[in-house]
């Protein structure tokens, strides 16, 4: 087998992951009117699970991973396989650490004081520890946000991707699918305990036992959750199936809160029951599907490629959003045009980082591989 040359894709599952990714842009844009209510805004926000839509990336990831690699271990390294991931995964780190960067300082002053007595120095320092994926504790907080990844806090996922990404590597693709439906059996009784106890699974970017513990949870699930069903290689097979599973998916993420105050754990059986069920369920469909027409099969593409680059752009303009609603005390109703102006622009940068700067970087990565 050459190594240099890539498996097809599984086209729908591509064109999934950039709707989860346009839905991640969608919260992370909306939130920005409720979570200075930290009681209620939980309650209240638009997309409400959306955030969900992480769990959705590791469950992709796992069934993508052993769809690239299981078959590859005899010609392949531990250390070829880390190369190869890292080559996928960092140029976008870069990017969107760098844009942090440029981005740390708008919107500071009175609403952020944290930001505004940070030197320069200091924020530089925080770029290189987030290229080395170093996470930072709450102690020495620049921002005020307790973020791990305090320059684009989405890297913290890409963390625990690389923490599966190891684990699969040096341990888990050994597994029988006797063994690691075992794993995934106490994974799931682990993500349903957490979901009743917490109301949800939301958490994991910051650097204490909380935050960690959560994190965990969320990803060994999900992540080799997708593992098995590549090996256990059931697909449902449907007609249409890009549209139906990009309705269920929207659907599930953009469903209202369920419950409130005192009755958190219903929202807690839902997210379960979306981690656990629906999201392997759309997978499933997913990978069993066929793309008709080069139209859908070019849309799939697109969004399959702006997938990684939204997720990892989103924030740093998020940031500078929120901090003028913040300033501004503007309502969704006053700033609906300005949310839709940071959608646009994340939509358009993310585009164009796609275009002229991940596809070419990882394309000569892969020559000098």
């Amino acid at each position: 087998m050459n190594l240099s040359q890539t498996k097809p894709h599984y086209e729908i599952l591509d064109g999934l992951r950039g709707i989860a990714a346009i839905m991640v842009l969608g919260i992370h844009t909306l939130e920005a009117y409720f979570v200075t209510d930290t009681v209620n805004g939980k309650y209240d926000q638009l997309l409400n699970h959306a955030y969900l839509a992480v769990d959705f990336f590791f469950v992709l990831s796992g069934f993508v991973i052993g769809y690239a690699y299981d078959d590859r271990w005899g010609k392949m390294s531990i250390g070829a396989f880390l190369k190869r991931r890292i080559f996928r995964l960092h140029p976008m780190v870069v990017f969107g650490t760098a844009l942090g960067v440029v981005m740390f300082y708008l919107g500071a002053g009175e609403v952020y004081p944290l930001i505004k007595d940070t030197p320069l120095w200091r924020v530089l320092l925080y770029a290189v520890l987030g290229l080395l994926m170093i996470p930072t504790p709450p102690s020495v907080d620049i921002r005020g946000w307790k973020e791990m990844y305090t320059l684009d806090a989405p890297i913290w996922t890409l963390a625990f991707e690389y923490f599966a990404n190891l684990l699969y590597a040096l341990v888990i693709r050994r597994f029988s699918k006797t063994v690691l439906s075992v794993l995934v059996c106490v994974a799931a009784c682990a993500t349903l305990h957490l979901a009743l106890t917490q109301g949800d699974v939301n958490g994991g970017w910051t650097m204490d036992a909380h935050h960690l513990h959560v994190g965990f949870t969320r990803l060994i699930f999900p992540f080799f959750a997708g593992l098995l069903l590549y090996r256990l290689g059931k697909v449902i097979r449907v007609e249409r199936s890009f549209l139906w599973c990009s309705l269920l998916l929207v659907a599930v993420l953009a469903a209202p809160r369920i419950g409130g105050p005192g009755s958190d754990w219903m929202n807690g059986v839902y997210e379960a029951a979306v981690i656990l069920v629906v999201f392997p369920l759309i997978v499933v469909m997913g990978a069993g599907g066929k793309v008709n027409g080069k139209p859908a099969s070019r849309l799939c593409k697109l969004l399959g490629d702006m997938s990684y680059p939204i997720y990892l752009v989103n924030y740093p303009l998020c940031y500078a959003h929120t901090a003028w609603v913040a300033k501004t005390g503007g309502t969704l109703a006053e700033g609906a045009w300005v949310a839709a102006g940071v959608f646009v622009t994340v939509l358009l940068i993310a585009y164009l980082a796609m275009q002229l700067y991940d596809i070419p970087v990882r394309k000569w990565l892969r020559k000098k591989m």
